[in-house]
């Protein structure tokens, strides 16, 4: 059993943690333990102060003249550079707007157009289903001749194996660098090289990295990318994506959606599509200007944070928690599959259980909220900037105690929810 007069070595472990201050920008209970911000960012106070305004000064007041006083129309591309400053990439190259499916949608076909004499997007079997089904619906309807997409097992993919999959007809190796189930990390720079050494370029996933690990896209040499804002980035439910494209293909680049936002001179409205010089060229329609200002407060806790250091204590919160969960005779059911080695796995733990799904029921009713992944994974994400080694002592304690009561056979939950 968890050795419970062991808490105060985990407050000790707060007192010297350099990013403790950090937890106060978030809007946090001490009652409840979020283990979910991998599914849904938890608020920082900057966030929902941004949408305030925007909502009760620009908008109310300003009206129409804040797309220009409040810098509305620069919204995308600010933003984008904020992102991508945390993701390694220069300024120019990261643009936010629309979701992930749309910008893989954009990305793959301009990809697909840069590799003539090439069609197979490659991919991995467990990939998280947007990519795999925005690939499923580019390929019908431009036919396979100009796209078709193969699949092989994430462990295909480790950079041992992957040169058995990659053939002169990989156009696009469109990856997530951490798996959305397990938390396994794949090798983001050694993988983009072995695919341009055959002719290939990569598109990178990365909602489960942003925000939560360091990347380094332009010294990697990567290609594309895309991300999510509401997961680590915390902009909130329904926050717009990112996508980042590499300079070096600006120009050749055409995308598919060419709408009115991403015409070099939208504002003329011309009959005739031309397309902005730069990343802007990915805009189309008009951004969700509230949804962009609460994510640009909440990308202010970010803002003197090196992602380093964020990442050395997703690391240390994690080994605390498997080391107290497999310290527990009632947790012996559990089975980590998240990979140990550090540089193999990204900001969450993955354990399989049997009766992992009503287990996440019980475990949110004791306090402790984490997610289900079918068929039999309880998922727990570990955001740094709010979590502390107190509440990583807490969750283990509980689950625990949910495990030895058995409180999760009680028929109340395993009732399925639309959301999971």
């Amino acid at each position: 059993m968890i050795d419970r007069s062991r808490r105060a070595e985990y407050q000790a472990r707060d007192d010297m943690d350099a990013l403790r201050a950090k937890r106060a920008a978030f809007v946090v209970s001490d009652e409840r333990i979020y283990l979910d911000g991998n599914s849904l960012g938890v608020p920082t106070r900057a966030a929902l102060s941004a949408a305030r305004v925007a909502a009760e000064q620009e908008w109310s007041d300003g009206l129409i003249a804040s797309w220009n006083d409040a810098d509305w129309i620069g919204l995308p591309s600010r933003l984008g550079d904020r992102i991508g400053a945390l993701l390694g990439a220069a300024p120019g190259q990261t643009l936010v707007a629309d979701s992930i499916s749309v910008n893989l949608f954009k990305l793959l076909s301009g990809a697909l157009a840069l590799r003539p004499g090439r069609s197979t997007v490659l991919s991995t079997r467990e990939n998280f289903p947007t990519d795999l089904y925005v690939a499923q619906g580019l390929e019908a309807m431009v036919g396979t001749g100009r796209c078709r997409l193969r699949t092989a097992p994430q462990e295909a993919f480790a950079v041992d194996r992957i040169d058995a999959l990659l053939d002169d007809d990989v156009a696009v190796l469109m990856l997530t660098e951490v798996d959305f189930r397990t938390g396994a990390r794949l090798d983001l720079e050694r993988i983009t090289a072995r695919a341009h050494d055959c002719g290939a370029l990569v598109l990178w996933d990365l909602a489960h990295s942003a925000g939560a690990l360091p990347v380094a896209l332009d010294a990697s040499g990567a290609d594309m990318a895309v991300g999510c804002g509401y997961k680590f980035l915390g902009g909130g439910p329904g926050a717009p994506a990112f996508l980042y494209l590499a300079e070096r293909h600006h120009a050749a680049f055409r995308q598919p959606l060419t709408g009115w936002m991403g015409h070099a001179r939208p504002f003329e409205f011309e009959p005739d599509y031309a397309p902005a010089p730069g990343i802007e060229r990915f805009l189309a329609g008009t951004p969700p200007i509230l949804a962009c200002r609460a994510l640009e407060g909440a990308l202010d806790v970010f803002d003197d944070v090196d992602m380093v250091a964020v990442h050395e204590k997703s690391l240390a919160l994690a080994d605390a928690f498997v080391e107290l969960v497999e310290s527990s005779s009632a947790c012996a059911a559990l089975e980590l599959v998240t990979p140990r080695a550090p540089a193999e796995r990204g900001s969450q733990l993955a354990f399989r259980h049997p009766h992992a799904w009503p287990l996440t029921r019980a475990l949110a009713a004791a306090g402790v909220v984490g997610d289900f992944r079918a068929p039999d994974l309880l998922r727990l994400g570990i955001t740094p900037l709010y979590l502390r080694f107190v509440d990583i002592f807490d969750a283990a304690c509980r689950l625990e105690d949910v495990l030895a009561s058995e409180r999760y056979l009680e028929p109340g939950f395993a009732l399925r929810a639309r959301v999971t």
